[in-house]
């Protein structure tokens, strides 16, 4: 792979040089949120307001309130 850029630092008697290269790879940390006391991840669970019942993925939809309830 060849740099799109190349220079140098230098620091008084020493040069370094220097290549700056594209990113091949989207890489973003994933976070997750965890109990300050032990380190244990927290899990959140779906649940639908009117009953109470939990939600797997596959039922769930994105949606805006154009009223108040609904």
């Amino acid at each position: 792979m060849r740099p799109i850029w190349k220079g140098a630092i230098s620091f008084g008697l020493v040069t370094i040089p220097v290549g700056l290269y594209s990113a091949t790879e989207d890489r973003r940390p994933k976070f997750r949120q965890l109990r300050q006391s032990d380190h244990s991840p927290i899990k959140y669970k779906r649940v639908a307001e009117n009953d109470g019942n939990e939600v797997p993925y596959e039922d769930i939809v994105k949606g805006y309130e154009v009223d108040k309830g609904r």
